[in-house]
């Protein structure tokens, strides 16, 4: 790719809508935590080139959780979120949305207010020192079931905060059905919250079908095995449902054996909403900034393109009307 074009997707504006908190840690912040709150980490959590070392999906949430073990005050939340931020705004990313868990928090004994007044503080700073716009979707985790999440669908809905924007669910998607966690995300939707879920991507198409039937959902996290459904396409661009593509994730985690076998294009080509995501990227070892770059590489997009997804992205995302305007225009 020539550098001239490089440099001018790296200056491009961008938007980030699929990323989770806990799975923004890097190795050394994980060290530097752990250490300062005396906790001991696995001798085999990382690689000898110093990354998260997992084999499989279970491996990786397995990391996961053990790299979130060692967060235990609101400074800890406070730092990721300022170093993830950073990350992003040198990138040229003017916005981001991001799952945090309270059952993450609530694990290491940390209260629901403990977690967001953390991440708040690192979206202020972020903000001050950098110009990026954060905002916050609470996120549930599926494997501990709709119970759970009913429980953490409540508890956004009675802890308001302008940077909460939205309410999610990760996790691991073979366990229950969208439909079993439909009580979870009405409290959250009839409070007035913007709903998204992961479906499609370690499961098929039917796990969306699930999601857009059963939940108020406007937005899917990965969503990229909809493509295995040219019903399921249409109804996407019918509703104006959005997908959170995170193609380094879905190599990564072998949903695709590679990028030459991932559908972007065949997505972009059906008209969905579509945006660029890092999902985890030091897990997963890539940027949300590298996905731009990989999508003009890989995938054949030029800068025209990717502005237009950056643009879509926005008007995708969960943030109030005034600052989707004003960001939309910085896009132009």
């Amino acid at each position: 790719m020539q550098q001239d074009l490089q440099t001018q997707i790296q200056q491009l504006p961008k938007v980030e809508l699929h990323s989770h908190l806990e799975g923004c840690i890097q190795p050394d912040l994980v060290r530097t935590i752990a250490q300062r709150n005396g906790i001991s980490l696995k001798q085999d959590l990382f690689t000898a080139d110093d990354m998260f070392a997992w084999s499989d999906f279970v491996g990786f949430l397995n990391a996961y959780d053990e790299a979130s073990f060692c967060l235990r005050k609101p400074q800890d939340y406070r730092d990721i979120m300022y170093t993830y931020m950073q990350q992003c705004a040198e990138e040229g990313t003017i916005y981001a949305e991001t799952f945090i868990s309270p059952d993450h928090a609530a694990a290491v004994g940390m209260s629901y207010d403990e977690m967001l007044s953390g991440c708040v503080q690192g979206i202020d700073d972020a903000q001050r020192d950098f110009g990026i716009v954060g905002r916050l979707i609470i996120s549930c985790v599926r494997h501990l079931g709709p119970e759970q999440a009913l429980i953490v669908a409540q508890q956004l809905v009675d802890n308001p905060h302008p940077y909460i924007v939205g309410f999610g669910m990760g996790g691991n998607e073979s366990m229950f059905t969208q439909a079993d966690f439909a009580p979870a995300f009405n409290v959250a939707a009839a409070a007035g919250y913007a709903c998204t879920t992961h479906a499609g991507e370690v499961l098929g198409p039917e796990s969306v079908w699930d999601a857009i039937d059963n939940l108020p959902v406007t937005r899917i996290g990965h969503g990229v095995r909809s493509v295995e459904d040219p019903a399921l396409m249409a109804e996407l661009v019918k509703r104006g449902i959005a997908l959170e593509v995170c193609p380094g994730s879905n190599i990564a985690l072998s949903v695709y054996p590679d990028l030459a076998s991932h559908p972007l294009n065949k997505i972009l080509e059906a008209g969905i909403s579509t945006s660029l995501n890092s999902d985890d990227p030091p897990f997963f070892a890539t940027t949300v900034g590298s996905e731009y770059q990989s999508a003009a590489q890989d995938f054949g997009l030029d800068l025209q393109q990717l502005r237009h997804i950056s643009h879509i992205a926005m008007q995708a995302s969960f943030a109030d009307a005034d600052t989707k305007a004003r960001l939309l225009a910085v896009i132009g």
